[in-house]
């Protein structure tokens, strides 16, 4: 008991001195959640989600009708991709469009680049990748692979870190197509030095394809800085764009003239009401776009995108590092006698925005956490996830979370 009240008034403290404390009001509370620690898999509905979707459906949709196209719906994946890339991937204009789901803009993309690669130089036959990643990622590249004749250069990271600059470098060379990684593991939460990864890809003449949807609206990402070539990522998980939010797509202006994505729709013509014979490209980014766009979807990913540019992306990272830190000190005061391993880095500089826990039995608990309003998230084979999300988390959210999971670690 003296050890609760001694983290419970850490909790207090934290919360009192919290210049993101008052933002939590904003978003929708949940009946029966004690403590939702998930925000690295779908963040909560902002309030203001609610309330733009229904303007939307009886002013704009029910209002405009077909008039809403021309009067700016048609302009919107170019308008809110940048909008995603001034507030959160440090990309300047006309270099993100939002489209499709995190898995067909990653095809796009890697395809893209890969074909390109191939056709500058007909030895470029390798695409390197971790085997630690999203499946998403592996399973369209191993696709892409087939598909091209190319082969699958796997690094071997360690599970509870990630991928090193140095296997990066061991691995890339004359034979290299493409690299593609993820900016914060989906697992560990471990952050990879992304400006250090694509130098040493650059070096060996090879482009790099960054997965940045545990990155974006957690951790600042600065793909321009970077000289980052392609980049891909979800809207659903920390900018709160709701469940099946459309992805977004990076494609830096340097290779917007060159690379051709292959899944040719109207929407990324030249000109989508021509509708000629052929497929002419879009001459710029609106080339990633294929069908007509998720409109309506793109609503609370708006209201989400407010909420970021108000308190901006530094302020939010910061209280994350504290966020993890604070569940990092209750998990090795509570959890590590009791066989728990934390798997994800200690350092703050190397870890992203959530924690993951490992023991046997772990799918269990996570299931009596769940019947008790406690919603972290579990992964094969013995991992759980604890994400919070700051914008919407306290650190007493954090404390009732671990609490309960050390009891139910107990048991």
């Amino acid at each position: 008991m003296r050890e609760f009240e001694r983290f419970a008034e850490q909790a207090r403290r934290l919360d009192a001195e919290d210049p993101l404390g008052r933002y939590r009001d904003r978003f929708l509370p949940a009946d029966g959640v004690v403590a939702y620690l998930d925000g690295n898999s779908l963040g909560r509905p902002l309030r203001a989600a609610g309330e733009r979707l229904g303007r939307f459906v009886g002013q704009e949709w029910g209002g405009r009708l077909i008039r809403g196209w021309d009067e700016g719906w048609i302009d919107w994946p170019r308008q809110v991709g940048d909008r995603i890339g001034r507030a959160a991937l440090g990309a300047a204009p006309g270099q993100v469009v939002v489209a499709d789901s995190t898995t067909v803009l990653l095809y796009k993309l890697a395809r893209a680049a890969v074909d390109a690669a191939m056709a500058a130089d007909p030895r470029r036959r390798e695409i390197v990748l971790d085997a630690e990643n999203f499946p998403t990622d592996r399973y369209v590249l191993e696709g892409i692979a087939a598909e091209r004749g190319a082969a699958l250069r796997w690094i071997d990271p360690d599970p509870a870190a990630g991928v090193t600059s140095e296997q990066v470098a061991a691995e890339v060379g004359p034979a290299t197509a493409l690299v593609v990684l993820s900016h914060v593991a989906y697992r560990s939460g471990h952050l990879a030095d992304g400006p250090a990864i694509t130098r040493i890809a650059h070096d060996a003449g090879a482009p790099v394809l960054w997965d940045v949807s545990h990155s974006v609206g957690s951790v600042p990402v600065a793909l321009d800085e970077w000289g980052a070539d392609l980049a891909v990522g979800c809207s659903y998980k920390y900018l709160n764009g709701g469940p099946g939010a459309p992805a977004f797509g990076y494609l830096a202006a340097r290779h917007q003239a060159a690379l051709r994505q292959p899944v040719q729709g109207w929407f990324g013509h030249r000109d989508p009401f021509a509708m000629g014979p052929g497929h002419e490209a879009a001459p710029d980014v609106r080339a990633l776009l294929s069908g007509t766009p998720p409109v309506l979807a793109m609503i609370p990913l708006l209201a989400g995108l407010d909420l970021l540019d108000e308190v901006g992306i530094d302020a939010v990272r910061a209280k994350s590092v504290l966020l993890t830190g604070f569940a990092l000190r209750l998990a090795d005061e509570w959890l590590g006698p009791r066989g728990v391993v934390v798997a994800s880095p200690r350092a703050p500089e190397r870890r992203g925005g959530h924690l993951t826990l490992r023991r046997a039995d772990f799918r269990e608990v996570t299931d009596r956490l769940w019947e008790r309003g406690v919603l972290p998230d579990f992964r094969t084979p013995d991992g759980i996830r604890i994400g919070p999300a700051p914008l919407s988390t306290s650190f007493a959210e954090v404390l009732s979370g671990m609490a309960a999971l050390a009891e139910e670690s107990a048991r």
